[in-house]
């Protein structure tokens, strides 16, 4: 497949703070990219480099052929990008703020008429047309945001944080409309720390920690590749767990034990010998799936960052 986006050894600094280091990934025609990390690791500053919005230090970004520091006009032709912060005017209707931003991508007359009406249907709007987005909530709001990054049929639309603060109906609109626009063959990059959300939607995913791509594939192979392959047991009669060959580290759970290892069925025959010679009442016993959510904090800790 072709690669819409390239970002090669890409860097930048605040001052004395270096908010990115060498970081490269790459994003093919028609998937939906994350971009995962804890907050401040240097997600939007990305974001805001491949969409020329400032200026990179070192290392080259390539967005849809064009360099994103020499080729920021042609970029912005072909790029829809949704902000973390809400950029509209309060004041005036859903309808209005998709005219003025609409004529920002130059897109005018008729035609912009036309494509409010289809990106308001797309979002789920359209009849809160005239009614002033001051009224909205927070997800409503979101939905109309989007739909200005939209209104110029971007090849390549980047959300960064989209469903921070919304309520449900408007995160599940957001997840349906990104499905859409992947079917129509937009490539959509997105930023979040909600794993969830990542496992949902995305075909390839980097983490990004401290300013650095950490790890990088699709899911499965990050799940692979960094996840910690475990056994889970609840038994009736066991104060604690009998030896276990292979067993890496052995966590008490609420009501069981979750055991990491790489022999699963095997630590699963010995749990089920060891029950059955001393007459134990298992009431659970199954493999747990690795999740994105494990890999994301053994990779960037469980520290909370500002």
């Amino acid at each position: 497949m072709t690669a819409v986006l390239e970002v090669e050894n890409l860097s930048k600094a605040y001052g004395s703070k270096q908010a990115l280091r060498n970081v490269s990934f790459s994003v093919e025609a028609g998937t939906c990219f994350g971009l995962l990390g804890p907050n401040g690791a240097g997600k939007s500053t990305t974001m805001k480099i491949i969409t020329g919005i400032i200026d990179r230090d070192d290392g080259t970004v390539t967005v849809l052929g064009h360099d994103s520091k020499r080729e920021r006009e042609e970029i912005r032709k072909k790029v829809g990008y949704v902000p973390q912060e809400i950029t509209l005017y309060e004041k005036l209707s859903a309808f209005d703020n998709l005219v003025f931003f609409g004529e920002l991508y130059g897109v005018r007359g008729p035609v912009l008429k036309k494509r409010i009406d289809e990106v308001l249907e797309l979002v789920g709007l359209a009849d809160r047309a005239k009614d002033a987005v001051g009224t909205f909530s927070g997800g409503l709001k979101r939905r109309i945001n989007i739909a200005a990054a939209l209104l110029h049929k971007p090849k390549l639309i980047i959300l960064d944080e989209p469903t921070v603060g919304i309520d449900p109906q408007s995160r599940n609109h957001i997840f349906n409309m990104i499905r859409e626009l992947k079917e129509e063959g937009v490539t959509v990059v997105y930023s979040t720390h909600y794993m969830e959300e990542a496992e949902a939607l995305c075909d390839h995913i980097a983490i990004i920690d401290h300013g650095q791509v950490i790890a990088q594939g699709s899911l499965e192979e990050l799940l692979d590749n960094y996840g910690r392959k475990s056994v889970y047991v609840e038994a009736e009669g066991w104060s604690e767990l009998p030896q276990l060959p292979h067993v890496k580290q052995i966590k008490e759970e609420k009501r069981g034990w979750m055991i990491e290892t790489d022999h699963l069925l095997e630590t699963m025959n010995s749990i089920t010998r060891a029950a059955l010679e001393q007459d134990i009442i298992v009431h659970q016993l199954e493999i747990k799936r690795p999740s994105l959510e494990t890999v994301f904090l053994s990779l960037t800790g469980t520290s909370l960052r500002d």
